[in-house]
Formats: C-alpha cells, structure tokens, sequence
C-alpha cells in the first residue's frame, strides 16, 4: 500500500476531529463535551485538537461552518430549482424552517452558537452563510419585476434577521411544529408585502 502524504493525513485528521466534535457537541452540548472526549472519539491526540483548530471552540467553529454550509446549499437549491421566483422563495424558507426543527440544528447552530460565539460574532456568522442566497434570490425578483422598489442589501439584511428570529422561535418552542407552522405563516406575510401584486402567489 503507498503511503499516504501529509495532506492527506491532515484532511483525515481534520474530518475525523470535525465528525467526532459534531456528533458529540449535537448529543450533548457543546459545554458538556471536553476536549478530551473529542480527540478520543476521532482516535487521535489532544496535540492534533490544538494543531488544526487551536482549541476545542475553534473545533466548533469548524463544526458550524460545516453545518451552516449544508444548509444554505439546501435552501440554494430549493430556490434554483422552482419554476418562479416567488415559489422558490416560498419552497427555500420551508426548507430552511424544516431545518430548524433538526435537533442537531437547534443544539448546535441555535443554542450552542449565540452561546459559544456571543451575539455578534454568531449574526456574523449567519449573515456570512445566508446573506449571499437571501440577497440573489431578492435580485432575482426585482429583476423579474416581482419586487417593489427598495435597497436590495438593507432589505436582505432585515429578511435575513427576520428568519434569525424565526428560527430561534423554532428552536425554543415547546412543540415545534406548531411554531413552524406560525413561523411560515408570519414570514409569508412579511415577503407578500414586498412584492409588486401583494396576493401574486400567496397560499390561501
């Protein structure tokens, strides 16, 4: 068998630290995982844990950065494969509403992140990964004269906050799946108010 190189023993350190760190972090939260359990369940040592992420926060940084990756690809997707721009708004905001009720979502992504991150730090985060989709599918509206006329990046930045909210609605509720309900049904509200016919394309 050849040798493996050091890039490769480098991307396979790193994946098994991140496949470890995301399991572990996700079943029993970030702040009652130690370092120590990581580097035990990836088979390799606590030196490799400083090597490649510095700490065990730099690890779930990594880890959210894989999941917040995954699920603006998903919400992307949706949007691009609708037959028109107000259904694959409406079709990428119920993807990403199903994503919220993941119980490895809502530990990691909106419990643990705000917690680990702070605040800001954690809005960046989001704002880096979902701004880019919520902004091009917003131009592509007003392109296809469906949007009244408004500042594409302030308005992207207010929707984006707006499902930030929604999510951590999701997250903390009780039953789910009713606050997914009335958490699609509010978001639908507010985007109908930006198109150029208000009841072009809303459920009934």
């Amino acid at each position: 068998m050849p040798r493996r190189s050091q890039q490769d023993r480098t991307r396979a350190t790193t994946a098994a630290l991140v496949t470890a760190g995301r399991d572990l972090f996700a079943r029993h939260g970030y702040a009652h995982v130690s370092a120590e359990q990581v580097v035990s369940a990836a088979g390799v040592t606590r030196g490799a844990l400083h090597h490649h992420f510095g700490d065990k926060r730099g690890l779930f940084v990594a880890v959210l950065d894989e999941i917040e990756a995954e699920l603006t690809a998903d919400v992307s997707d949706a949007l691009r494969a609708a037959e028109d721009h107000w259904t694959g708004m409406v079709t990428a905001l119920g993807r990403f509403l199903d994503q919220c009720r993941r119980p490895e979502v809502v530990q990691l992504a909106l419990i643990d992140a705000p917690a680990v991150l702070g605040w800001r730090e954690w809005r960046e985060k989001e704002a880096q990964h979902g701004l880019g989709v919520i902004t091009e599918a917003l131009r592509a509206a007003a392109e296809a004269g469906l949007l009244r006329p408004a500042p594409i990046p302030a308005l992207a930045q207010l929707v984006l906050s707006a499902m930030i909210e929604a999510s951590l609605i999701i997250a903390h509720a009780g039953d789910k799946d009713a606050a997914r309900a009335e958490a699609e049904q509010s978001l639908l509200l507010l985007l109908s108010g930006l198109l150029t016919g208000p009841d072009q394309g809303m459920p009934r």
